[in-house]
């Protein structure tokens, strides 16, 4: 099982990041954390790199289902959707594959569930962007 999905979409950087947002939104994800790798690799190790943001979603509901079913899965948390910029108004959008996470900590049905919804919002996500 590969640990993200992704699609690549013939958009300008900003507006990538835009329509991320508002889908995620859309789809019931808070963004709790967000890390401009561009701007961070430049700080620390004085590195030019493409535009790329990483947003760290959570549908709270489900991660409370998920830990309380199997503590642990917090190391999955939150779940991340990137948006890196490959050249001229294109980009590719990377989601977590959710369903990993039932592979990688088996043996619980309700975090199977967890699993299965929240890739099932993860792909309504990807789908709403482009």
């Amino acid at each position: 099982m590969t640990p993200n999905v992704s699609k690549s979409v013939k958009l300008d950087y900003d507006e990538a990041v835009r329509q991320a947002r508002a889908a995620l939104a859309a789809n019931g994800f808070g963004v709790l954390t967000e890390i401009d790798v561009k701007a961070t690799l430049k700080q620390k190790i004085g590195v030019d790199f493409n535009r790329y943001l990483i947003l760290g979603a959570c549908v709270p509901p489900l991660a409370h289902r998920a830990m309380t079913a199997v503590p642990e899965v917090g190391v999955f948390l939150p779940c991340n959707v990137v948006v890196r910029e490959t050249g001229p108004g294109e980009c590719i959008i990377d989601a977590v594959n959710a369903r990993s996470m039932s592979t990688m900590l088996p043996g619980s049905e309700e975090l199977a569930q967890v699993a299965r919804e929240v890739a099932a919002r993860l792909d309504e996500v990807l789908k709403a962007i482009g």
